[in-house]
């Protein structure tokens, strides 16, 4: 109810009571009994002055206070019921069955929100852009397994959890050779091994480097690679190139074909880690001195064969990588080194070794040696070790 007040001339505000109690007749309070009257509600003046006084309102004041804090409670009880009439649509929970959403690359938050709207996994886009704005790293492109009707919340931290991700883990293992590799990615990803064998054959566009010479053996780095549903073979070569060439800028490589090389011969014939340096400053001292590296992995790479067994009839292989049968390097890699060969290959050991025996295979003990008669002793060891094992 309004409550008019009309300001009179100083005369009329002598009012006699009779006409004061009718006022308060007919101005009461809706759904109360309490008259305007009975609350005070006139302005004070003193007559004695010459002219009115400021006029207060106080009762007027204390009830404006309360009707405040009235509101203002209204608003805390209501307040949360107003926030979620204004927030978008959104499921409760962890969401139940499967969907598979796939984050293209360049997607956008708006774009892959649309994405989950249409396979059923939020309730609306707006939701979902709300959730992932507390994100401070960016959605990666990929396939994911969710489930329908999710949280937005519940969906984003699903987004973003690795085992959500629908990929193939596949180990490249350091040494292995180019038909070894295609065979190992073809199992563990699902991709046809002819895709591998046809990427392979044309390695034009994988990003080979100038020196690899159009060759793919060596230049596919070892390491694990996550291959996703739909990933065409000359991709995850492509891949490999790009690791390889990656590592070859850490390590300095230079573009030095000679060294990724020495890296396969020592990679093939080493032990451990720690023999990479002194088998490549065995190879190194036997080609400055113009002795044949005699090495038996490059006489199995040719024959395409594993084994430690190497016979006399073997060394006389006819082949450019028989390093029995040729002065210098092979043609090219024969495995795929990994950093820590190539590391040694660009920094070899220091010492006069020119031959060295993996004398005990299983152990991984390799011993270095300048002496022709200490390198025999050395193969009997290692012939008698393979025999125990037999």
């Amino acid at each position: 109810m309004i409550v008019k007040s009309e300001i009179m001339p100083r005369a009329g505000w002598q009012r006699s009571a009779q006409e004061s109690a009718a006022d308060g007749q007919r101005h009461r309070f809706r759904g109360s009994s309490t008259r305007v009257s009975d609350l005070d509600l006139g302005w004070e003046h003193d007559d004695s002055s010459p002219h009115p006084r400021r006029h207060t309102f106080r009762p007027a004041l204390a009830m404006t206070v309360v009707l405040f804090a009235v509101v203002a409670a209204g608003g805390v009880v209501g307040g949360k019921a107003i926030k979620s009439a204004l927030s978008p649509p959104d499921y409760d929970g962890r969401g139940s069955g499967q969907a598979l959403v796939r984050i293209k690359p360049g997607a956008t938050a708006r774009d892959v929100a649309l994405t989950m709207k249409r396979n059923g996994v939020v309730a609306s886009a707006d939701a979902f852009t709300d959730a992932v704005a507390d994100r401070s790293t960016k959605l990666r492109p990929g396939l994911y397994r969710l489930r329908q009707k999710m949280s937005a919340s519940q969906a984003v931290r699903l987004l973003f959890d690795p085992a959500s991700k629908v990929q193939a883990k596949v180990l490249i293992p350091e040494g292995l050779r180019l038909d070894e590799t295609l065979a190992r990615l073809a199992k563990g990803s699902g991709i046809p091994l002819r895709d591998f064998e046809r990427a392979a054959a044309r390695p034009v566009g994988l990003g080979l480097p100038a020196y690899a010479h159009g060759k793919l053996e060596g230049f596919l780095f070892p390491a694990t690679y996550w291959i996703e549903p739909g990933q065409s073979a000359q991709s995850v070569l492509t891949a490999m190139v790009t690791k390889f060439r990656q590592v070859a800028d850490r390590v300095g490589l230079g573009g030095r074909a000679d060294v990724v090389t020495v890296a396969s011969l020592a990679q093939a014939e080493g032990g451990s880690d720690a023999d990479f340096p002194k088998i490549a400053r065995v190879i190194y001292n036997r080609l400055r001195d113009h002795q044949r590296l005699q090495l038996d992995s490059t006489v199995q790479y040719a024959q395409r064969r594993r084994s430690v067994n190497v016979s006399q009839r073997d060394t006389e292989t006819d082949s450019p990588y028989n390093t029995y049968a040729i002065a210098g390097l092979p043609p090219g890699p024969i495995d795929a080194p990994g950093e820590a060969a190539l590391r040694g290959a660009l920094h070899p050991a220091a010492g006069d070794w020119h031959w060295f025996v993996t004398t005990d295979p299983m152990k991984r003990i390799t011993k270095f040696t300048n002496q022709q008669s200490e390198f025999m002793a050395f193969r009997s060891e290692l012939n008698a070790n393979l025999k125990q094992r037999r």
